[in-house]
């Protein structure tokens, strides 16, 4: 005879799974050495910082002169494709997930079914971590500076600062929205290596759209593209120490497993979850 769901079950049952994910990720993190890739970050940091200056020196003021005189098709096509750098429409869903996951019976599931709920959490973690991190720190740094918008270049100029202002006008730099499709680009390129050049294509136009609706001078996309595309590789790093989605490597990015797909399992894929290592086999029991 089933339980009856009620509200103390699924208290008990969601109290039950976080603590048992809280417990896996402290084992890991003991019994894993913290060793990441060789990633070059001081020359991607310096990389990131003169590819900012240049924009600053040869585009802001542009930019800013510029503001209200684009074309209206082209003003149109914006406005439309700029909300889709607004962080919600990621961290929303991803928050659902693990709400659904914290939730879910996990030991009534078959291993299939337990399988795909386990990879969904690990991306919905990704998504999490990558978007809600750098959105965190993107609006520290901004109302930190205090950059006027070019909304109101005629009225403060390409460079005034107004810092801990707290005030919407002047939290240009960097850009949030451009930081939200960095993290993007960031996820995509730890699950798509081989197609990064599309996801960059993709993210950077979305993020370009805050030049052209007057919210953000191009110096400020490009800070905020970076920042939000180095958070999410950090915390597929994180990811990759504590192996779920990727396995580590000593002088690259973090693979994704053969293990890890969102859609199914069958054929290849059941022999493959067949044989996870007895480590893995303890992971897809809690996100």
């Amino acid at each position: 005879m089933k339980t009856p769901v009620t509200p103390s079950v699924v208290f008990r049952r969601s109290r039950d799974n976080f603590l048992d994910t809280v417990r896996i990720v402290r084992r890991r993190f003991a019994a894993r050495k913290a060793y990441y890739p060789s990633i070059a970050w001081p020359v991607w940091l310096l990389a990131g910082i003169l590819l900012a200056a240049a924009a600053f020196v040869h585009l802001d003021r542009a930019a800013g002169v510029l503001w209200g005189e684009w074309p209206p098709r082209l003003a149109r096509f914006t406005e439309f494709f700029t909300v889709f750098g607004l962080g919600g429409w990621y961290l929303i869903p991803a928050a659902a997930l693990l709400v659904a996951a914290n939730l879910t019976d996990w030991r009534s599931l078959s291993r299939r079914s337990r399988m795909l709920v386990y990879n969904w959490t690990c991306f919905a973690f990704l998504v999490l971590g990558g978007v809600g991190l750098s959105g965190l720190a993107v609006n520290v740094l901004k109302y930190g500076i205090g950059r006027a918008r070019p909304l109101y270049f005629d009225n403060f100029g390409v460079l005034s600062l107004h810092p801990f202002a707290i005030n919407a006008r002047f939290a240009a730099f960097p850009s949030g929205h451009a930081t939200t499709m960095g993290a993007v680009f960031g996820i995509a390129l730890l699950l798509f290596p081989k197609r990064w050049y599309v996801a960059l294509a993709i993210t950077a136009c979305i993020a370009s759209t805050r030049v052209f609706v007057g919210a953000h001078y191009p110096s400020d996309t490009v800070a905020g593209f970076g920042l939000g595309c180095a958070v999410a590789i950090l915390c597929g790093l994180i990811l990759a120490r504590l192996g779920f989605m990727f396995r580590r490597t000593s002088a690259k990015l973090p693979v994704r497993k053969t293990t890890f797909r969102l859609a199914g399992y069958g054929g290849t894929g059941n022999k493959r979850l067949a044989s996870r290592t007895g480590e893995d086999r303890v992971a897809a029991n809690r996100p």
